[in-house]
């Protein structure tokens, strides 16, 4: 199992061709799915131990997966089931199932075991799963027949009587998850959208997935991240590149024998009419490692580093300032907008959040001839770019390329996008960050890398991945003056 880090993201698309790239070159699709089954196996057999596994496989490849996985799994001496949705539709799939020499039961009757491994449908889902009929292995009437097969299913299947809630496929997958001790998921958990993120039909929570020869968006992207528990990496054989990646830890290097304040980079915070919300901006860079904050207006307290000086275009004209954060705290008055226009024609690397966003329109912040770093959250970006029905990465994207900015497209699933279309993605945030000045946290500790000289998109990805690593240390019921503290350790543990 290879972890996540740094990994290409590939959409089911992407990962289609690469596949077939790779049979172009003479490697068969059997090759590929008996490298995928053989390589679970190994993971299930590691982490089952004594205990029973049952696999459930659907009529498509990742169905073959599995199944090629339980006569791994066989061969290895493991006690394994599998209990099949319907009968294998592509040859690659049939010619696993005739490897497997044991029973094959069917998903409406299969009893739970300890360790279940999914291997329903995977990458590629369209529809959901909630309205489709469990059905059986039984010779079935011919009207049955064919109304199931309308549902895309094999003549010869039969809609199996099962009890309340488990009539359908997910349905079914939640009654023998629950009854499990682990549970495993191949490439995706049945029932998300790979590319979109969403959740076609709400499948249980899954201890660990399987993401095969490259990770996926669902992986990442909410709702459908909730549900996929760990995700390793298989590697079966398949060169993988993207310009979409995980993010990674920042390599970011440690103050030298020559180094002062200046040369760690000097920030600018702007105040606001809510001056909290520029002090923890302002915190938040001198704990991630600015050399030098100042912050920008009528503020006064602790802590006595942080220089706080009135604003004026004097301070603002400062050529050592190395960015300049606005938006945090600063309200949306005529004050606010004068403030907001001396930032935007101060010629400084600029970071713009909260208030200062409803205050823009992209074309003016693709007119400004400094690198910029936006950092809305969803309400935010809908105001500045438009709501839409795109996944979450298309939208990043777009927003990127029309105000030739990067964007920090904040959440659950933080995106960040730059105008080139490169994109990284962050692994799940603690759901803590649900607090009141947690973005502005976020907007410092980015201006503390831009400060520093780091590309804007560098920038914006050790800022995220030092806000989420800060946020996992911390655990519960923190607040944002404590993640603002909490940066000193995340940096510090690089």
């Amino acid at each position: 199992m290879i972890d996540i880090e740094g990994q290409p993201i590939l959409t089911a698309a992407e990962m289609r061709a690469a596949e077939d790239a790779v049979i172009a070159c003479g490697v068969s699709v059997e090759t590929l799915m008996n490298r995928a089954g053989t390589a679970i196996a190994h993971v299930v057999r590691r982490l089952a131990g004594v205990n029973e596994v049952l696999i459930l496989c659907g009529p498509g490849n990742n169905g073959g997966d599995g199944y090629v996985a339980a006569r791994v799994l066989a061969e290895m001496g493991a006690t394994v089931r599998v209990a099949a949705l319907s009968k294998p539709k592509t040859a690659a799939a049939k010619s696993a199932r005739a490897g497997w020499s044991g029973v094959v039961e069917t998903l409406a009757e299969a009893k739970p075991a300890p360790i279940i491994v999914d291997a329903l449908f995977g990458t590629g889902l369209t529809r959901p799963l909630d309205a489709e009929p469990v059905p059986t292995l039984s010779r079935s009437p011919a009207d049955a027949g064919a109304q199931l097969s309308s549902k895309g299913y094999p003549d010869g299947l039969l809609c199996a009587p099962a009890s309340a809630g488990e009539q359908t496929v997910v349905g079914r997958l939640h009654f023998l998850a629950n009854a499990a001790q682990l549970r495993i998921a191949v490439d995706l958990p049945s029932g998300l959208g790979t590319d979109s993120g969403q959740a076609l039909s709400k499948p249980p929570v899954f201890n660990l997935t399987l993401a095969l020869g490259a990770v996926k968006p669902a992986h990442l992207l909410q709702p459908a991240a909730r549900y996929c528990g760990h995700i390793r990496l298989l590697d079966i054989g398949v060169p993988t590149t993207s310009q979409a990646e995980v993010l990674k830890p920042p390599t970011l290097a440690n103050p030298g024998p020559d180094a002062h304040k200046y040369t760690r980079g000097m920030l600018a915070v702007i105040a606001g009419i809510m001056s909290g919300a520029s002090d923890l901006a302002a915190l938040a860079a001198m704990r991630a490692g600015a050399g030098y904050v100042t912050l920008l207006g009528d503020t006064a307290g602790p802590p006595h580093a942080l220089v706080r000086t009135p604003f004026s275009d004097h301070a603002l004209a400062n050529d050592r300032i190395g960015a300049l954060v606005i938006g945090p705290g600063l309200g949306r008055d005529g004050i606010a907008r004068s403030r907001l226009e001396a930032a935007l024609t101060s010629n400084h690397p600029l970071i713009i959040d909260g208030d200062a966003l409803r205050l823009l329109d992209p074309e003016r912040i693709k007119a400004l001839k400094v690198p910029v770093i936006l950092t809305p959250h969803a309400g935010e970006f809908d105001a500045l770019f438009g709501k839409s029905d795109a996944d979450k990465i298309t939208r990043a994207r777009e927003a990127a390329v029309l105000t030739n900015a990067v964007v920090v497209f904040k959440g659950a699933d933080t995106v960040i996008a730059a105008p080139d279309g490169r994109v990284r993605i962050a692994q799940g945030a603690s759901d803590w960050l649900s607090t009141a000045g947690t973005g502005d946290v976020l907007a410092g500790a980015i201006g503390a890398m831009l400060a520093a000289g780091l590309d804007p998109l560098d920038a914006a990805c050790a800022g995220v991945w030092l806000h989420g690593d800060a946020a996992r240390r911390l655990g519960p019921a923190f607040i944002a003056d404590d993640l603002a503290e909490a940066l000193r350790s995340a940096r510090g543990a690089l």
